[in-house]
C-alpha cells in the first residue's frame, strides 16, 4: 500500500501507473458498503485509488463535522487486508482547497433543491466542489459511489456530463445490515437498540414498495407518515417517491409504477438517509 498526502507528488506517481485506474472517493470510518466498492475498483481496474477525506465543505453544521467518526489507521488495515497494491490519498484540507476553504458554485440541474438539498445548505455545492477536484486531478478512468446516497450519485454523474469529464461514474448497490439498516459511517455512533429502531427506515421503504402499485401515491405517503408515528425516538424527517432521473416528486393521486422513495429521519441527534427502487 502506498499512502500520499499531497496531489502533486500523487499525480506525478500516477503517471507510472498502469490504466485503467478506478477511484473510490471517501470521508473514512470505512464500513463493509466501502469495502465493496473498494473491492469492485480493484477487480475492474489496473490502479485502485482511494481518498480519505473529511470534506469541511458539505457540512452545514458544525458539530456534525466535530462528531464525524476518525480512525485512519484502521481504514488503512481494512483497505490492506483487501489488496497491498491499493493507492491511499489522505490530504489535509490546505491540499485540496489551498488557503481559502470554500465551495465552489455549480449548476446542479435542480438536483440539489430537494430532499437533502433542501435540508442541508450548501451540502452538495460541497460534495462537487470536492469531487470534481478529485477527478480532474487524478483523472480516473472509472469513480465508485454508493447507490446509499443516491441523490449524491445522480449530482456527481450530473456535473462530469455536464463538465464532460472523461470519468465514468459508477453507482453500486446498497451494502445493509442483516436487519436491512443501510451500511453508514453514522452508524457507528448508534447503540445497538437504537441501531433496531434504525432498521425502521428499510422497513418502511419495502412496506411503500408493497403497496405502491396497490393505491395511490398520496395513500402511501400517509401511511408511511402513520407507520413512523408510533415509532418512538424515531422522527420522520421526509418520505418521498420520485422520478429516479429528475428527483422530481411523483403526481400524489398516480400508482407508482416507477420511482424511488427516499426517507430521511432522527434518531436522537443523528440524522438517518435510506432510499429503494419502488418498481
Amino acid at each position: 500500500m502506498r499512502v500520499f498526502r499531497t496531489s502533486k507528488s500523487l499525480v506525478e506517481h500516477l503517471s507510472f501507473e498502469t490504466r485503467p485506474i478506478g477511484m473510490v472517493p471517501t470521508m473514512g470510518a470505512l464500513h463493509q458498503g466501502h469495502l465493496s466498492l473498494i473491492e469492485r475498483a480493484v477487480e475492474e481496474n489496473k490502479t485502485a485509488l482511494i481518498s480519505i477525506f473529511i470534506n469541511p465543505t458539505q457540512f452545514d453544521d458544525k458539530t456534525d463535522l466535530d462528531d464525524y467518526p476518525v480512525n485512519i489507521n484502521e481504514d488503512l488495515r481494512l483497505i490492506g487486508e483487501i489488496s497491498n497494491d491499493i493507492i491511499v490519498y489522505v490530504p489535509e484540507a490546505n491540499d485540496v482547497y489551498g488557503n481559502i476553504v470554500k465551495s465552489e458554485y455549480f449548476d446542479l440541474g435542480g438536483l440539489d433543491l430537494v430532499m437533502e438539498g433542501e435540508k442541508r445548505e450548501g451540502h452538495f455545492q460541497g460534495v462537487a466542489t470536492v469531487v470534481t477536484h478529485f477527478l480532474k486531478t487524478f483523472s480516473p478512468d472509472h469513480a465508485y459511489f454508493g447507490e446509499k446516497d443516491f441523490q449524491q450519485l445522480l449530482i456527481i454523474s450530473h456535473i462530469t456530463r455536464s463538465l464532460k469529464l472523461k470519468t465514468k461514474v459508477i453507482g453500486c448497490p446498497t451494502i445493509r445490515e442483516s436487519n436491512g439498516l443501510a451500511m453508514s459511517s453514522r452508524n457507528i455512533l448508534l447503540s445497538a437498540d437504537h441501531k433496531r429502531l434504525a432498521s425502521k427506515l428499510f422497513e418502511g421503504l419495502t412496506f411503500a414498495k408493497s403497496i405502491t402499485k396497490k393505491v395511490p401515491y398520496k395513500k402511501v405517503k400517509s401511511m408511511v407518515i402513520d407507520f413512523f408515528e408510533n415509532q418512538s425516538e424515531l422522527k420522520l424527517d421526509y418520505f418521498k417517491i420520485t422520478d429516479p432521473e429528475t428527483l422530481k416528486e411523483i403526481d400524489l393521486e398516480k400508482f407508482s409504477h416507477r420511482g424511488r422513495g427516499f426517507i430521511a429521519a432522527y434518531l436522537g441527534k443523528i440524522r438517518l438517509i435510506d432510499n429503494l427502487d419502488m418498481s
